[in-house]
């Protein structure tokens, strides 16, 4: 009896420890609204005017809403060229390596090749080296190409990426043998083993390669600066620098441009919110 009633003070105590679901729900609300803080002051800045959002004492609500802080993005910059461009781009370089980085990463994890270990390393000794180490070379290759200023040359240097490689030699090495033998044994060659077995085992690890694919893709803006030149074959992250004058800057106009850049990409997170969370859950990524 005296064991039974110790057991229930040690539970009463435990839970007595442990914090109510409200103080939970409290804190997870201010950090929250403190992580979405830069988000509405962007909103804000946007329905602002500039001598507004330069004020030495800060406004927190503009006096009048200026909508028409909007309209100007599409008269200083071609604004629905540029996000052509961005889903161009982007469409092109998730498919590409979504098919290549899949196709390479199961090679090096369950094949077996001449120099297979040497060909990984320097595969992965990419991911040492900063992309901005080999800008030059990759100028000078679409230079070479006559590919500057062209939609080629905002695509090659995305096709294939060594963390995406190696983020599909993990999720396929850490695949269970027992189900390429069986599939051997029923006849399969490798290709049909690759995709119909091994593949729809990866979607969670393919959902994550193509989730930072699009991101990278999309906000991508040293390579765009450097190959084009004209405003017009500019995806947006790069168009957003040109409508910054030399001298002053139109803020609100900024602002309201950079809320219209991101809104395929947040439109496209909430709607496909679960598959997000699951891919980058899934695949260890942060």
């Amino acid at each position: 009896m005296t064991d039974v009633s110790a057991a229930a003070r040690t539970r009463r105590g435990s839970r007595g420890r442990r914090p109510s679901h409200a103080l939970i729900h409290v804190v997870l609300g201010i950090g929250g609204f403190l992580m979405a803080v830069p988000f509405l002051w962007q909103i804000i800045m946007s329905l602002s005017t500039n001598a507004e959002v330069q004020s030495v004492t800060p406004v927190f609500w503009p006096q009048h809403l200026e909508w028409g802080n909007f309209t100007q993005v599409f008269a200083q910059m071609p604004f629905l060229s540029q996000l052509r461009t961005s889903v161009i781009i982007t469409v092109i370089r998730t498919f590409a390596q979504i098919v290549l980085c899949t196709m390479a990463g199961y090679a090096f994890a369950r094949m077996r090749f001449p120099f297979k270990g040497v060909l990984l390393g320097v595969v992965l000794s990419i991911l040492l080296v900063p992309s901005q180490a080999y800008l030059i070379s990759q100028y000078q290759i679409v230079q070479g190409l006559g590919w500057l200023n062209t939609l080629l040359g905002l695509v090659a240097p995305g096709l294939f990426s060594a963390f995406g490689t190696f983020l599909m030699r993990t999720a396929f090495i850490n695949m269970p043998r027992e189900l390429e033998e069986a599939a051997r044994i029923d006849g399969a060659n490798p290709i049909q083993i690759f995709w119909r077995v091994m593949l729809p085992l990866a979607r969670p690890s393919i959902s994550a390669l193509a989730i930072t694919t699009v991101l990278f893709s999309w906000n991508e803006l040293l390579w765009p600066l450097v190959v084009a030149n004209d405003p017009a074959n500019m995806p947006l992250a790069a168009g957003l620098a040109t409508i910054a004058g030399d001298v002053t800057v139109n803020y609100p106009v900024l602002m309201a441009a950079s809320l219209l850049a991101m809104a395929p990409v947040l439109i496209a997170f909430i709607v496909m919110q679960r598959r997000v969370i699951d891919g980058l859950a899934s695949s260890g990524l942060k």
